[in-house]
């Protein structure tokens, strides 16, 4: 706890960290914090933290506060703000991050494409993808001269990163012979330099402008010819009479290319993991291939893919659960203490893959700005786990489960998972 009755919330040991999420929800629905980020990052995120579940899924629906960091700032204010750079308004202005009436018209363009009934559609593809991936592992592994159950793998490199990409990749309609470029333009973009007190460095930086220039190309050659992708949709999408700006176009594409895999890369090694250090569910998933689906809700709601939604602005002065908040004022709403809340959860502690109403999660949020791809991640995550332990009922970690670490972040994940198949 700091002064002042703030308390700091460790992002990097997630033992320690349900410990904390649970002591806090005992203090009230509603306390303050600040995260730390780790790194010696100098301006960590500090404000009033939502810490229960039913008051987690209120502050999300409640219309009083905003996404837009500049909501409450005065003309005056505005004008004081140093110019944003080129290469980062995909990342301070996108759909994420702006309010009705914007936030409406942009939804209204690409929703269409992410319903549960488009997601089955793509299922096929999704699971060709998976076996592909598969199939490459094991031909990696007989060349290096490994023999099944002993065969190795980062399950993250080989398989919880490339499938999602792949099918956002194809989703979007980005050519085959630019995907590796868009890759490697991308891949490390959360990865902030920690010498430079959590700021994106300046390699960072050049590889989105790089990144967003291509896009400007693409958007020019998806008009003169068309093709049956998303980015050609966009391109000519209209709404109430408005077309979308290039800019608008770019931060669409950047965040639906991002938000597209990053939470399902985490929602497949978390799971895994969870499986891999919990036997008697993995047994029961072994025993019966349609509990996948409950893997996926269970993850989501045990070891979700995002702990922390670190910013809504109060629109004007009100009490927030009994706790004064004033206008400008930031509120964190926290996910994964929602999540484990024993008012909703019982025994939430526990990771049960036949857990009744694990589904109730509040992983990809809720309201207006709940998850885009949420149903696409589902997808991707039923199809995965089943595929992967019906194709390597052997599969294990290769390391100690005290040797695999977490990330020092508000995105819940592993960068690596040694495994052996």
């Amino acid at each position: 706890m700091e002064s002042d009755d703030t308390y700091s919330i460790d992002l990097g040991d997630l033992d320690a960290l349900q410990d904390t999420y649970s002591w806090m929800r005992e203090q009230g629905p509603v306390v303050r914090a600040s995260l730390d980020m780790g790194g010696g990052q100098q301006r960590p995120f500090a404000g009033l933290f939502v810490t229960r579940y039913d008051e987690v899924i209120a502050t999300l629906l409640d219309d009083r506060f905003s996404s837009d960091f500049y909501a409450t700032m005065s003309p005056e204010q505005l004008a004081m703000l140093p110019p944003v750079a080129a290469e980062l308004r995909p990342i301070v202005r996108s759909i994420i991050s702006v309010d009705p009436p914007d936030h409406t018209r942009l939804r209204k363009l690409v929703q269409p494409s992410f319903t549960a009934r488009a997601m089955e559609a793509l299922r096929p593809r999704i699971q060709r993808i998976a076996d592909a991936l598969l199939d490459t592992a094991e031909r990696e592994a007989a060349e290096r001269g490994e023999r099944a159950p002993d065969r190795h793998m980062d399950l993250i490199a080989a398989f919880a990163y490339p499938l999602p990409v792949t099918v956002i990749t194809d989703m979007l309609g980005i050519p085959h012979e630019d995907r590796a470029r868009v890759r490697g333009w991308t891949e490390n973009l959360f990865e902030v330099d920690r010498r430079q007190g959590g700021l994106m460095d300046e390699e960072t930086r050049a590889k989105l402008q790089e990144l967003i220039t291509y896009l400007r190309g693409l958007f020019h050659a998806k008009k003169a010819q068309p093709t049956d992708d998303l980015i050609s949709q966009l391109v000519q999408a209209e709404e109430d009479g408005d077309k979308l700006t290039e800019d608008e176009l770019v931060s669409m594409v950047f965040i639906l290319y991002i938000a597209g895999h990053v939470t399902t890369v985490n929602l497949l090694g978390n799971g895994v993991f969870a499986l891999l250090s919990h036997p008697d569910q993995l047994a029961r998933l072994k025993s019966d291939p349609a509990l996948a689906k409950g893997v996926v809700e269970e993850t989501l709601r045990y070891w979700g893919p995002i702990d922390v939604i670190a910013r809504r602005i109060a629109k004007q002065d009100f009490e927030l659960f009994g706790t004064p908040i004033r206008r400008g004022e930031v509120a964190m709403v926290g996910l994964a203490s929602a999540n484990r809340d024993p008012r909703r959860f019982p025994d939430p502690d526990t990771y049960d893959i036949t857990r009744a109403d694990a589904e109730r999660n509040v992983a990809f949020g809720k309201g207006i700005h709940v998850c885009l791809g949420a149903p696409l991640a589902r997808t991707e995550g039923q199809v995965a786990f089943e595929t992967l332990f019906r194709r390597f009922p052997e599969l294990r970690l290769a390391v100690p489960v005290e040797d695999v670490h977490w990330g020092k972040s508000f995105i819940r994940g592993l960068a690596h998972l040694p495994v052996l198949f």
